[in-house]
């Protein structure tokens, strides 16, 4: 980079790095956040508890430039500013790792990182962007093609690059909203050894987290923020899980769950010898082969670009299949279609709700009637009937205790895990026999991930079967009856829930084969 960082400010003795005092901020329907206060001091991890909707994302957003406060006031070092623009907030050292990517597809990420950086003509001189972009991923451990367009990526991968790219500028500040979402628990330890050491220079972070343990242990302080005000503060040391999930929701929560044992039933989703190719021509998944049987959960584990997306699409009939074939009930095919396998009895929860699970200006209304518009009780001669499409709407919502000002309200208003709890109502309210569900807890909060599990755990008991591909293990090993582990797009190894071994999944992961 051509300019030095900005100097370390707020240390122990002196005014905090960072503080925001009585922030409010309104939008229609909603006080998203109401006199919030927010302090980070040099060298500490201050980390935003609350559900989806409580307003972490947008008190963020407004440090970022992304949002004005309507009331309350920004200070760095103890100077009052306003924050223009995120080039305002970069220029005053402050970096943010968004929770929802900001990337360009088109790019590549050394293009990505280089945007906004200047240059000649305006142009960045990419042979120096692209060696501070290895020196910076070496240094951290995340590796990352620099020259593969971004849309080339698997999630995990993208999420790299935005860690990447912020660190890159030397950020003072720097804010990061649910980074580990997309890490296996190897590669948070790496990337909390990052942070540990960006805050031993003198970085103040914050730090967006819905997993405990990962909030135990790597705060400093804690600030819980539940309807847009601040629940309560604490430090690890004063608190535990339990605690902080209460002050969170405001009720007990169940952190853990037991899932009774039952005999599954016949095969209701099967893959036979499936080859798929990635997006950049090389095979993603190869000769795989998978039965998922009524009642049964199958958790399919792996590092984050090994496949996993690949298989779902492939499944889902969203990416051509190479060879192989599918079955869902009793009926094989080798060129799926959603609506073929629809038909059939299959429904998708996909990875990326924004990108292909919902609408994102579409209403939650919209959204939620997506596949059974144009069916009876909802559809007649050819024409809409508004009020049992709101009728239907409204039961959703309530069952799945979706967060919406109201059925009109656009989808992309809400939080993530009210879109999360859109996509799963549409689906899981279907007649479907078979599930692929894809990541669907990431990114959204405890109430939020329990209230999915359960009704994850709720589909099994009804006899449905269910493909569960998550990068979280501890869910995959929560929730399931079996579990596939993935490498490059082969599997690795095959456990029954009697075998399930967190040390022995995550050698797998790697590549790794242990004896029984």
């Amino acid at each position: 980079m051509d300019h030095d960082p900005p100097e370390p400010a707020g240390t122990a003795d002196g005014p905090p790095m960072l503080e925001m005092r009585g922030i409010t901020k309104r939008f229609p329907g909603v006080v998203a956040n109401d006199g919030i206060d927010l302090s980070v001091r040099s060298g500490r991890v201050h980390t935003l508890l609350g559900e989806n909707g409580a307003g972490k994302s947008t008190l963020m957003k407004i440090l970022y430039g992304l949002h004005q406060p309507d009331e309350g006031s920004i200070h760095l070092a103890g100077e009052q500013v306003r924050i223009a623009s995120p080039s305002d907030a970069i220029a005053r050292g402050i970096g943010m790792i968004h929770q929802h990517f900001m990337l360009v597809p088109t790019l590549t990420v050394a293009e990505n990182v280089a945007l906004g950086l200047g240059g000649r003509r305006g142009r960045a001189d990419m042979g120096p962007v692209k060696r501070r972009l290895a020196e910076v991923s070496e240094r951290y451990g995340l590796h990352v093609d620099p020259d593969a367009q971004v849309w080339q990526l698997a999630v995990g991968e993208r999420q790299r690059a935005e860690i990447l790219k912020a660190l890159y500028r030397d950020a003072r500040v720097l804010v990061l909203d649910e980074p580990t979402a997309v890490l296996t628990p190897p590669e948070v330890d790496d990337l909390f050894a990052t942070l540990r050491q960006l805050t031993a220079d003198g970085c103040g972070l914050v730090f967006i987290s819905h997993k405990l343990h990962e909030v135990m242990q790597l705060s400093d302080e804690i600030t819980v923020l539940r309807d847009g005000r601040v629940a309560g503060t604490a430090r690890p040391s004063e608190v535990d899980r339990r605690g902080l999930a209460e002050m969170m929701v405001g009720r007990p929560v169940e952190l853990t769950r037991t899932v009774v044992e039952r005999t599954p039933g016949e095969a209701q989703l099967t893959v036979e010898s499936l080859d798929v190719m990635g997006d950049r021509g090389d095979l993603a998944v190869e000769d795989l082969s998978l039965e998922v049987r009524s009642g049964e959960i199958v958790g399919v584990a792996g590092v984050s670009g090994n496949g996993q997306r690949e298989l779902a699409e492939a499944i889902f009939g969203l990416r051509p299949i190479r060879s192989g074939r599918v079955r869902v009930g009793g009926e094989w095919t080798s060129t799926p279609t959603p609506s073929a396998v629809r038909s059939m009895g299959l429904a998708y929860v996909p990875e990326e709700r924004m990108r292909d699970g919902a609408v994102a200006d579409f209403t939650v209304a919209e959204n939620l009637m997506l596949v059974d518009y144009h069916r009876e009780p909802y559809a007649r001669a050819g024409l809409l009937d508004r009020g049992a499409i709101a009728r239907r709407c409204s039961e959703l919502v309530g069952r799945y205790r979706v967060k919406t000002p109201d059925l009109g309200t656009a989808t992309r208003n809400l939080s993530g895990g009210n879109i999360q709890k859109v996509v799963i109502a549409r689906e899981f309210s279907s007649d479907a026999t078979a599930f692929v569900v894809a990541q669907p807890t990431r990114g959204v909060d405890i109430g939020a991930a329990e209230y999915i599990h359960e009704q994850l755990l709720e589909k099994r008991s009804q006899g449905a079967a269910i493909l569960l591909i998550s990068e979280d293990l501890d869910e995959v090993v929560q929730l399931s009856d079996r579990i596939i582990v993935l490498l490059e797009g082969e599997v690795m190894g095959e456990l029954e829930r009697r075998e399930f071994d967190v040390n022995r999944i995550g050698l797998l992961m790697s590549g790794v084969t242990a004896p029984n």
